[in-house]
């Protein structure tokens, strides 16, 4: 149990999971604003750096966080779960998103409809999950929480996919649908259509 302060490790990266995850939820605001303020033809591009992100950052804290959460909290259970139903949501959204052109005029309103739910998730998370594993978890716990944060999205797919949003599942789907996001991007990439 300890309210250590997070600091940074050798390689300049936040040792404390859930600095790093606050740190991550601040650059995917930059990255709806930056969508956002595109212009059309940058605007696509954008898009595709926030999906990224949001993919990767979603899978690790189902992967590594949440089931810390449901661990070390009292209310852990209740918490996670509603945790959990706004990523399922937000998954959904962004995967329709994904299937849209930036170009469509329904892409704008729908973006800023994911991106209210999205910052009020993590604003969710900031107020009921991470408190209580800083409470709970001490400084070693928080730093090997975020090695294995990084190692998540390192291998974490790329792309939404609504209904994996549990430890058991990504495991399960994740390691495929890495692979399959992964080419993907490197297609898109290689054509010249985004990054």
């Amino acid at each position: 149990m300890t309210d250590a302060m997070p600091h940074l490790d050798d390689a300049g990266e936040n040792d404390d999971v859930v600095a790093l995850l606050k740190q991550q939820h601040n650059h995917i605001r930059d990255l709806f604003a930056e969508v956002e303020n595109a212009t059309a033809d940058d605007r696509a591009e954008a898009f595709r750096r926030l999906v990224r992100l949001l993919a990767v950052h979603e899978t690790a804290e189902e992967e590594v966080v949440h089931p810390a959460a449901r661990r070390l909290l009292q209310d852990g259970e209740q918490v996670v779960d509603g945790r959990l139903e706004e990523e399922r949501a937000a998954k959904e959204k962004l995967s329709r998103l994904d299937d849209m052109n930036p170009d469509d005029p329904g892409f704008m309103p729908a973006l800023r409809e994911l991106r209210a739910d999205v910052l009020q998730h993590a604003a969710s998370e900031e107020q009921y999950e991470f408190p209580g594993l800083r409470e709970k978890a001490g400084a070693q716990q928080l730093a090997m929480m975020a090695t294995a944060v990084r190692a998540a999205e390192a291998m974490a797919p790329t792309r939404p996919h609504p209904g994996v949003e549990t430890a058991a599942e990504n495991v399960a789907v994740g390691p495929v649908a890495a692979v399959i996001d992964r080419t993907r991007d490197a297609v898109r990439k290689a054509m010249g259509k985004d990054s």
